[in-house]
Formats: structure tokens, C-alpha cells, sequence
């Protein structure tokens, strides 16, 4: 058999879908030397002719039988007779479909058996590491995984997480997620890697899982591991206070909005005075707030509620603070609208259909897209004007601002 015969033969254009399913034989790990025959689609009237000129003897012609069976689209052809009838030693079966499909023969069923064993081992390793946490394992299993290293890494530095808990004295989640797992980054609240951390601590405390930003970050610090305090903040502007804590006095001694950190909230808590706090989305409407001298209590967030947000509108409403929420009349700043509404009773102003139809047919230039959830008299002035309605408009400002609006108890 010469190299020129085994390349004229895997070019062939007429024999092409033979080699396609013989390789396809080949990758399901069916031996070469086991192939007897081979279901063909779609052969060609050429191809099954050359196959019949190689295969069909004298006497299989003289009884009008051939080797090559046709049945509609597929063709049974008897492999072990091409190769006999074309002197092709079984060993170069397979570097002749190489050649002709361009692809390597790869044992796919081996594959899925190897890659059963990794898994199967992986598992037996989960649940060995994470004995106490049958909970998240069983989620994890239930989930599955596409990279067993991966999951393999992260199951190891959890398990040292847990092993270590509580941590005396606090360590900070980025220094944890460096030291454990290399990556300071690793367990950051917004990737799957921490949420499955906050879940493992949850089930080692006994607690139900957090669903809130804030109520994870107050778990985690329960057992030691503080999360992101420092970096996310939320701004207060003429927000009174009766208390003498350091925030508390920052609050006071100044006019001009206060930048709170979730540290600030947790460790020094201010004492609120009785007031209307207007939560609103954009700190250009702070901005605005000095502009005019208002004298309204005002927080801002800067788009969707962070675990700093929440911490903050949790206390608010624990020191019977009332709270009103403005934000954009665009998709997030509805959602978030709902949101501040529905866990915390607040009043949601400047938002109404009344205000978008004062703002004109086109209150901006950018579309309001999916109004979903809203109801029916602001879908139909949002609808009219196509465009959302943003918190630096005037009207909006007017009414956030305007000294006629509901008066604080004390200004």
C-alpha cells in the first residue's frame, strides 16, 4: 500500500461520506478490526458503483446480488470486503480517514469514561473536604461543572475557609481570597465563588441564607470576614442626627454631602432625628440641592442598592426615619423604585404620570425601552413620550426641591 494509493483514495470526492462514517465508527471506540460493515448516508450512485466494481465477483453478479446494499438515502457497505478488495491492511484504516476528514480519530467513549472517573472522583473529594456542608455540596453536585480543576481549586480553599472559622481577629475578605486562593478578587460577593462562600458560612452557622447584599456582608462579619467596607459608599446631605457618635458629628458640622461607608453605618451608627429622608438615584440632584439652599434630608445611592444602600435604609426605618424614593423614569430607576417600596415601605415621588406629561413629548433624547410592571395611567404617558424622563430635568428637580413639598417635621 503506497502513500500516493492511501491519498488518492481519502480525496476521492465519491467516497467521502464512507470515510466521514467510518471515522465516525472509529470515534464512537469501536475498534477497526470490528467494523464488518458500515451504514453510509447520502453515498453517491458514483461512489456505490466504485464500491460494487471492487466487491461484486463474477458469481455475486451472475445471482444479481451485490455487497453494497442500497435502502433509500443510507448504504450498507461490507468494510471488511473494500479493504480485502483494495489489499488495505486494517492498521491503515485510520490514518486514511484522518486524511480524508481532516480531523484525528479521537476515542470519544474513553473520553466519557475518563471524564466519568474525574468527575466521580471530584465529588468523592467535595464531599470528603466539605463534610459538614451537605447542603451546598449537594447544590454544587446538583449543578454540575464544566472544569473539575476549577471546581477542584475552589473546593480546597473553602474548605481552609471554613476549617478557620470564626476568624479572631477579623480578616478582611480580599486578604482571605489572596492568601487561600491567590486571587484577591476570588471571593468577591458577585461572583459564584462568593455566593457558594456565603452559603458554606450560613450552613456552618446554622443561619438561613442571606438574600440581601447587606445581610450577607453582616454573616460574613459575624464570623470574622469583613466584606468591602470601605471601598462603596453612600452620600447624605442635610440628613439630621441627635446623636454624638463620629458620624453623627460629621453629619453636623457640615453642609455639603458626607460620604458613608458601610463601616461608618456598622461600627458608628448615627442616631437620625424624625424626618422625611428622600432617597434619590443621581447625585446631581444633590448637586442641585445646594445650587437652590434646599434644606431637605437627602441620600443618594448612584444607581442600583449596594450592601452600604441597604444597611442605610434599614437603619433609617429602625429609627422610624420616613423615607421617599426618586430615581430615574427609566427601567433601573423603576426596579429600584419597586424595590426601595416593597422592602421598606417607602414613598415613591416624583415619578408620577403626571410629572412625565409635564415634561413634554421628548423629556430626553434616549427611548424608554420595556416598560414592564408599571402601572396602567404611567405606562400610558411613558408609552406617549417614547422617552425616558431623567432626574437632572427640571421638572423633576422642581419637584424634589420645591420648599411647598411635604415639609420635613423640623425645617
Amino acid at each position: 500500500m503506497t502513500a500516493t494509493f492511501l491519498t488518492e483514495l481519502a480525496h476521492d470526492a465519491d467516497l467521502a461520506p464512507l470515510w466521514t462514517a467510518v471515522h465516525r465508527r472509529l470515534c464512537a471506540g469501536v475498534p477497526a478490526e470490528s467494523i464488518a460493515s458500515v451504514r453510509v448516508e447520502n453515498l453517491s450512485s458514483a461512489g456505490t458503483a466504485v464500491l460494487r466494481s471492487w466487491i461484486d465477483t463474477t458469481s455475486r453478479r451472475g445471482r444479481d446480488r451485490s455487497g453494497v446494499k442500497v435502502d433509500g438515502s443510507s448504504t450498507v457497505v461490507p468494510l471488511r470486503d473494500v479493504l480485502a478488495a483494495i489489499a488495505l491492511p486494517v492498521a491503515q484504516l485510520v490514518p486514511l480517514v484522518e486524511l480524508a476528514v481532516g480531523r484525528p480519530v479521537v476515542n470519544s467513549a474513553a473520553l466519557r469514561r475518563q471524564a466519568s472517573t474525574r468527575r466521580r472522583d471530584l465529588w468523592a473529594e467535595v464531599e470528603a473536604r466539605l463534610p459538614h456542608l451537605p447542603g451546598l455540596v449537594a447544590r454544587m453536585r446538583a449543578a454540575g461543572t464544566d472544569d473539575v480543576e476549577s471546581t477542584r481549586h475552589f473546593v480546597r480553599a473553602l474548605a481552609e475557609v471554613v476549617a478557620a472559622l470564626p476568624y479572631r481577629p477579623p480578616t478582611s475578605l480580599a486578604k482571605l481570597a489572596h492568601d487561600l486562593a491567590g486571587d484577591p478578587h476570588y471571593f468577591d460577593l458577585d461572583r459564584n465563588t462568593g455566593s457558594r462562600l456565603v452559603s458554606a458560612v450560613a450552613e456552618w452557622s446554622g443561619e438561613p441564607e442571606p438574600t440581601r447584599p447587606d445581610h450577607a456582608r453582616g454573616l460574613l462579619a459575624r464570623t470574622g470576614i469583613l466584606a468591602d467596607r470601605l471601598s462603596s459608599t453612600v452620600l447624605l446631605h442635610r440628613v439630621r442626627v441627635v446623636g454624638d457618635g463620629p458620624l453623627d458629628r460629621r453629619l453636623r458640622e457640615v453642609n455639603t454631602p458626607v460620604a458613608v461607608t458601610l463601616l461608618d453605618l456598622t461600627v458608628h451608627p448615627p442616631m437620625f432625628a424624625e424626618q422625611i429622608l428622600t432617597v434619590v438615584e443621581n447625585p446631581s440632584v444633590l448637586e442641585a440641592a445646594m445650587a437652590r439652599g434646599s434644606h431637605h434630608a437627602f441620600a443618594c445611592t448612584s444607581g442600583h442598592l449596594g450592601s452600604v444602600d441597604h444597611a442605610l435604609l434599614q437603619l433609617a426605618i429602625d429609627q422610624g426615619v420616613a423615607l421617599r424614593y426618586a430615581g430615574d423614569l427609566d427601567g433601573p430607576g423603576l426596579l429600584i423604585a419597586r424595590q426601595v417600596a416593597e422592602i421598606y415601605g417607602a414613598t415613591v415621588v416624583a415619578m408620577s404620570a403626571d410629572l412625565v406629561r409635564r415634561a413634554g413629548a421628548e423629556p430626553s433624547a434616549v427611548p424608554f425601552v420595556g416598560v414592564d410592571r408599571v402601572e396602567d395611567d404611567l405606562r400610558d404617558a411613558i408609552t406617549a413620550s417614547g422617552r425616558v424622563l431623567f432626574q437632572e430635568h427640571d421638572v423633576v428637580l422642581d419637584e424634589l426641591l420645591s420648599p411647598d413639598r411635604a415639609a420635613d417635621p423640623a425645617v
